[in-house]
């Protein structure tokens, strides 16, 4: 924003240092995100800039650890069989990323379907102990993760141990991990919705049951289409903190279970390989989707609410 012609220069001094302060902060953020990008087309098998990368070579940079992980994902390229579908099937990152996407689907559609209805609730007025029953609901978000994951871990344990007898356990199994992203997942929806309740008009509804339409067909003609925006974006918020979760399922995954960041942590403490920046690099691409995607539906519920989007 231009300053005035009448500032006077020790205003104007300020402004343009609080420009210099403002982007050297958001570089401050936002560097160590976007240095792994560069590094990940290091063709040498080391964390550093090469000097042919530097100077901006073309055979300085290369896909070979996007290949890797495509092709040999962790394993030593002797052990890798010849045909393409064993190579795709016994990659561990290729498995890693299938986990992630089974159980950040399932996680996300949970999330949402209980998120909603929670919203939904706490948005009536008439409702008792809404302030405490949304503190309750939002807490995965406050507590930290460690104490969280920490609890699902004797309670998967024995799920039915309070009841005095056994019945099994939900660690290392993906009903375990998909249930404990639910419910990380749950308070992003339940804001999101809540959110676009804030500006909802409750005299649609009343509207719709005078002109004759029940409970259910008013919800889905009239409450859902207003507040879709709202849902998808507490589902994408939902599916980018399973996506990205690794906490819980150091707890609770098997063998069989290592998600993306999971193996990104494997990969760091057994065997240091720049594949991982080209993993990094693919989630911030994704993350950055989500995000655009977010602002866009953002956008559209307060189109849809009458407001002028900012």
């Amino acid at each position: 924003m231009a300053l005035p012609i009448y500032a006077s220069p020790l205003e104007r001094l300020w402004h343009y240092t609080y420009l210099v302060l403002c982007v050297a902060i958001f570089v401050f953020l936002i560097a160590p995100i976007l240095i792994i990008i560069p590094l990940s087309f290091n063709p040498e098998p080391y964390f550093s800039f090469t000097e042919k990368m530097l100077t901006l070579q073309p055979d300085g940079f290369s896909l070979r650890w996007y290949n890797e992980l495509l092709v040999y994902g962790m394993q030593a390229p002797e052990a890798v069989q010849g045909w393409w579908a064993d190579l795709w099937a016994n990659s561990a990152w290729v498995k890693a990323a299938k986990n992630s996407i089974i159980v950040g689907f399932w996680a996300t559609i949970f999330a949402t379907v209980l998120g909603t209805l929670a919203a939904l609730g706490l948005s009536r007025p008439e409702m008792p102990a809404r302030k405490a029953v949304m503190a309750i609901l939002i807490s995965p978000m406050i507590v930290p993760i460690i104490i969280i994951a920490t609890g699902l871990f004797f309670f998967y344990s024995n799920p039915c141990g309070i009841l005095g007898f056994s019945c099994g356990r939900l660690t290392s199994t993906y009903l375990g991990i998909i249930l404990a992203h639910t419910i990380l997942g749950i308070p992003f929806v339940i804001i999101t919705v809540t959110a676009t309740l804030s500006g909802f008009d409750q005299s649609l509804t009343r509207a719709a049951a005078s002109l004759g339409a029940n409970p259910r067909t008013t919800f889905f003609k009239v409450v859902m289409p207003l507040i879709l925006p709202g849902v998808i974006s507490g589902s994408l918020f939902a599916f980018v903190t399973s996506f990205d979760e690794v906490v819980a399922v150091l707890f609770l995954a098997g063998a069989d279970q290592q998600t993306i960041p999971r193996q990104m942590w494997n990969g760091i403490r057994e065997q240091i390989s720049p594949a991982i920046l080209a993993v990094a690099t693919i989630l911030v691409i994704i993350s950055i989707s989500l995000l655009a995607a977010v602002e866009l539906l953002r956008r559209r519920s307060e189109r849809l609410r009458g407001l002028s989007p900012q």
